[in-house]
């Protein structure tokens, strides 16, 4: 019966959204304060029945409700409660369930922002935001029911693509989406800006912290994702360029340039037009990302969809919601006025040179990602686009913008000073030159860019400090004074250096990865194989009975300079339902490096394939990551991006209201 009401109260929500939709839209065009209040309860409601069937859904999961077909196609009664949980989006109707809930859970928090958002632009974003809500539901609705029922029930069910029963894919997922459907507030905002005909430093102000708190989650869930690739697919990587992988780069690097050109309008009043094109393509790239994983059109482990309904459906939103938005950015975006001027030489300079950066380099992962695709449906030719495209399109793009943003970060606001500028950073340049010359005198074999990458990393983080040293210390000032001037500094700004220092974390791991050294062998018990300076011995192979597999486990001893330093295991593993084999790396941390041993195939004669990686700072490029998104946070945490937009007088009347 619990399913049963799962089911109804997704009907109710679609019924709900569209008068979400259609009420506050006309109360707005009317000045009507009340039809416009509408637009609060209502998503409050929405996201009350979404969130009832998605726990309907999750206890028949937690139940083994196996009269429930999606149950019986992705769980087990033998299948641990966290992968019976994760399991709920760990399949397409799921996650789409899932997608719609964070949806409903950000208008929710709209809804509730009351004194910060004034009441006009408020019921026009949240009739967008209910838009896209009655659109994503009549697709679960129509094509791709999570409570479709099963009669006669099945005795067992068909267990969880096993390379998802891990706790990264528990973790995510969630954290993607919220990344992933946090940009539909920019986006909501953005045409409700357009609808209205009004944009200002007001609406950056207020749009900022939901662009920043969308960007941190995708941040953290493409380094989970990528952490995940890592040690789950046995391949040794944690970036193959794929085309799921890409799809959640996209609207990344599209927030990035947002987030930075929200700045921009919120300081001078300016770059309008572009930020609102911004806001609605990042949210758009968003959507391309939905499509091309849930519509069947790739193949990969996170494609859940095979039929070619649910894609054509899809295909229909991107139209609308897409072609819609950008055809009234067409039509509005003449009218609105442009804001303060600013001189090219300064931070605001600096920024519009990172958007044009990082839009370009959006650009080639774009085209690189849905060239392949085009041309196989224009011409059924089939060709691969990997790692050397990007190589050769994207980091041309992306090294220049890393090398000029500690001086774009110094820079003054309105008109600056480039030489200046330099001087206050030849600290940073100096050390920076000094740690790429010690790489190279220290380090043999490797590409000769390495180096050169451990000093750029280097100078983004001095750079990105020199922003704290240079608006707390001068020469002569006591180091206690000039520390507690430090700590008065907005949270916004330690927010900003911290993140930056979080991109140069990422560029020291992703420059170490030069000297990785791998090594291939097939050992028996008691031989031994080395890479770099570790060398492996293994002991034994170890079977294993688990609940739903069973495995061979290798135990390796690890070895540095004659000394060992630990033990390490690494699993050849089969899902005894689904037949299916999978492969667990061993892993142990030495520092920020790592030793890395993933199995091969068993032989007859009991020796095992090894394949054997020392990889240094390797734990750089997430601990980076790390750092990004807890920049993200801590400017969240400044009073003046809580605050959003100044409240309403109290005893201002609701005539006043009506009549703005």
């Amino acid at each position: 019966m619990l399913v049963e009401a799962g089911h109804f109260a997704l009907a109710l929500a679609l019924g709900l959204s569209l008068i979400q939709f259609v009420v506050p839209l006309w109360g707005a065009r009317t000045n009507d304060p009340v039809l416009m209040a509408v637009a609060p309860s209502s998503a409050l409601a929405v996201l009350g029945c979404v969130a009832f069937a998605f726990l309907a859904l999750a206890f028949a999961y937690v139940t083994s409700d196996f009269s429930v077909l999606n149950v019986v196609e992705n769980s087990h009664s033998a299948k641990p409660l966290i992968y019976k949980i994760s399991g709920v989006w760990g399949n397409h109707e799921g996650s789409m369930l899932l997608w719609v809930l964070i949806l409903c859970l950000f208008g929710a928090v709209v809804a509730l922002s009351r004194n910060g958002i004034p009441a006009r632009l408020q019921a026009n974003t949240l009739a967008v935001q209910a838009a896209i809500t009655v659109a994503f539901l009549l697709f679960i609705l129509m094509t791709s029911n999570p409570f479709r029922r099963l009669v006669p029930a099945a005795p067992e069910g068909q267990d969880l693509n096993p390379l998802l029963q891990d706790p990264g894919l528990a973790i995510h997922p969630p954290l993607l989406y919220l990344g992933y459907v946090g940009f539909s507030i920019s986006f909501a905002f953005a045409c409700a800006a357009l609808i209205d005909g009004r944009i200002d430093a007001v609406w950056a102000r207020i749009v900022r912290p939901w662009t920043l708190a969308a960007w941190c989650f995708l941040t953290l869930g493409i380094a989970m994702g990528s952490y995940w690739a890592y040690y789950e697919l046995g391949w040794g990587g944690w970036w193959f360029w794929d085309p799921v992988e890409n799809a959640s780069l996209m609207p990344w690097l599209a927030g990035t340039a947002l987030l930075h050109s929200t700045v921009v309008m919120e300081k001078r009043d300016a770059l309008k037009v572009w930020t609102i094109l911004l806001a609605v393509l990042t949210f758009s790239l968003s959507l391309l990302g939905t499509f091309l994983v849930r519509s069947g059109v790739l193949t990969s482990v996170h494609s859940f969809a095979v039929d070619p309904a649910r894609g054509t459906f899809i295909l229909g939103i991107l139209v609308v919601f897409i072609g819609g938005s950008l055809a009234l950015f067409a039509w509005r975006a003449p009218l609105l006025q442009q804001g303060g001027l600013f001189a090219p030489v300064s931070r605001e300079g600096a920024l519009v040179v990172n958007n044009l950066f990082l839009a370009s380099a959006c650009a080639t992962v774009f085209v690189g990602t849905l060239y392949p695709l085009a041309l196989e449906v224009l011409t059924g030719e089939k060709i691969s686009v990997g790692a050397p495209f990007f190589n050769a399109t994207f980091l041309p793009l992306v090294l220049p913008l890393l090398l000029l943003l500690p001086f774009g970060q110094t820079l003054a606001w309105k008109r600056g000073n480039f030489l200046g500028t330099a001087q206050r950073l030849y600290a940073a340049l100096g050390l920076s030159l000094l740690a790429t010359l010690a790489v190279f005198a220290l380090t043999r074999g490797g590409p000769v860019a390495a180096p050169l990458g451990i000093g750029l990393g280097a100078f983004l983080i001095l750079g990105s400090l020199n922003e704290v040293v240079t608006r707390s210390w001068s020469r002569g000032r006591p180091l206690g004074v000039a520390w507690a001037k430090a700590k008065g500094l907005p949270r916004s700004t330690w927010g900003t250096v911290v993140a930056h220092a979080g991109v140069g974390l990422v560029v020291l791991g992703i420059s170490a990865t030069a000297w990785d050294v791998e090594s291939l062998g097939t050992l028996k018990a008691g031989e031994r194989l080395a890479a770099g300076p570790y060398q492996i011995r293994l002991e034994r192979i170890v079977p294993r009975q688990n609940a739903n597999y069973r495995e061979d486990a290798a135990v390796f001893r690890v070895f540095r300079n004659g000394g060992e330093i630990g033990t390490v295991e690494s699993m050849k593993r089969l899902y005894v339902t689904r037949g299916m084999p999978t492969t667990e790396a061993g892993i142990l941390t030495s520092g920020l490096s790592q030793i890395y041993v993933s199995l091969g195939e068993m032989q007859p004669d009991g020796s095992v394939g090894v394949r054997f990686y020392y990889k240094p700072f390797v734990l750089l490029i997430w601990l980076g990551a790390l750092v990004m998104a807890f920049g993200g946070a801590l400017s969240l945490t400044d009073r003046r991006l809580r605050i959003a937009a100044p409240a309403r007088a109290k005893a201002e009347p609701v005539a006043s209201v009506a009549a703005e």
